[in-house]
């Protein structure tokens, strides 16, 4: 039987907002785990760490775009971990929620694991077209299995 270590959420809208998407990978969710100093062992199971992380988030395209959200073990890209990655094509203009669902069942030993989701844009032929127009909203729980 599951313990249940920790739950956090990250709100970043709730409603309606209009920032634009970028090229880069901006940041939209951040929280961080108490995980007790659990290691998860790739398994999920026999004592081991189970970190399950789930997201949405609201964009409108005006052109045939890709969207990619990756959700990272740490605080940045670059010094982070990926441990998800998204990429959802659309073929013409559109208005899309997208949701997503992660596990992290390699997280190290740590008393606290920040866990972070960007999202990204690409355009057709380069031009991006799209707006973040929200909820954005990123949520995580902390188990052992």
């Amino acid at each position: 039987m599951g313990t249940f270590l920790d739950q956090r959420s990250s709100m970043n809208a709730s409603t309606t907002i209009a920032i634009p998407l970028s090229t880069t990978p901006v940041l939209f969710g951040d929280i961080g785990l108490q995980t007790q100093g659990i290691a998860g062992n790739g398994l999920g199971n026999n004592g081991s760490l189970i970190v399950n992380l789930s997201g949405t988030i609201g964009v409108s395209l005006g052109v045939a775009s890709t969207v990619t959200i990756n959700v990272v073990r740490g605080g940045s890209i670059a010094g982070g971990t990926i441990i998800y990655t998204a990429q959802s094509p659309f073929l013409s203009a559109v208005s899309q929620n997208i949701s997503f669902s992660a596990q992290d069942l390699l997280a190290p030993a740590a008393l606290e694991t920040q866990y972070t989701a960007f999202v990204t844009g690409t355009g057709l032929g380069g031009v991006l077209a799209g707006t973040r127009v929200g909820p954005e909203a990123f949520w995580g729980t902390a188990s052992v299995g």
